[in-house]
C-alpha cells in the first residue's frame, strides 16, 4: 500500500519537517515560485505543441497529467524525508503541481459535455483518473527502487578491505 506523509494539523506541514522551514520561509516560497515557471513554461510548451481539439479528447492535458503524476510519485518515493523543505517544495508544488493541473482538465471536460460530448467527456475523466493514479503508484514504486541502498561488491582478491592496494611483503 503506498501511504502519504503524515500531516501534523496543527503545524500545517509534513510530520517530521525540521523546525524552521514552515512553508512559508523565504527559501521554499522561491523554490516553489522558481519551480512553479519551468514547470508551467513546460507545460506551455507541450500545449503549444499538442493543442487540444476543443471538441476532442485533451491529448496534451492527459499527457501531462500523467507523465506529471508519474513524475511526482518517483520524487515523493526517491526524495528522502530529510531533503531540504525547500526542495521538496520547489519539485513537488512548484515544478510538477505547476506542470499538471486539474483545472485544465475541468475545463476540457466541460467544453466537451457543453459541446453534447457526453461520452467523450466522461472517457476523458476517467482515463486522466485512471493514468494519474496509476502514473502516481507506478512512480512512488519507482521512486523508492531507485532511493533503495545497493548492496556493496564483494571485494575483489587480493584486495584490503579498507580500500588501499594490499602491498606484497618485499614492496612493505
Amino acid at each position: 500500500m503506498i501511504a502519504a506523509a503524515p500531516v501534523d494539523p496543527r503545524a500545517g506541514a509534513a510530520a517530521g519537517a525540521p523546525r524552521g522551514a514552515s512553508a512559508s520561509s523565504p527559501r521554499v516560497l522561491l523554490a516553489v515560485i522558481a519551480g512553479g515557471m519551468l514547470g508551467t513554461s513546460l507545460r506551455f510548451a507541450l500545449d503549444t505543441a499538442l493543442p487540444n481539439a476543443p471538441t476532442g479528447l485533451a491529448a496534451s492535458t492527459l499527457l501531462v497529467n500523467a507523465v506529471g503524476s508519474l513524475a511526482l510519485g518517483v520524487v515523493a518515493g526517491a526524495l528522502p524525508a530529510r531533503a531540504p523543505r525547500w526542495l521538496r517544495a520547489g519539485l513537488t508544488a512548484g515544478l510538477l503541481g505547476s506542470f499538471t493541473t486539474f483545472s485544465a482538465l475541468a475545463v476540457s471536460v466541460v467544453l466537451l459535455a457543453d459541446a453534447g460530448l457526453a461520452l467523450p467527456a466522461a472517457a476523458s475523466l476517467a482515463l486522466n483518473l485512471a493514468l494519474g493514479l496509476g502514473a502516481a503508484a507506478g512512480g512512488i514504486l519507482l521512486g523508492r527502487a531507485f532511493a533503495a541502498p545497493r548492496p556493496e561488491a564483494p571485494d575483489e582478491p587480493g584486495s584490503s578491505s579498507d580500500g588501499a592496494r594490499a602491498l606484497p611483503e618485499a614492496e612493505a
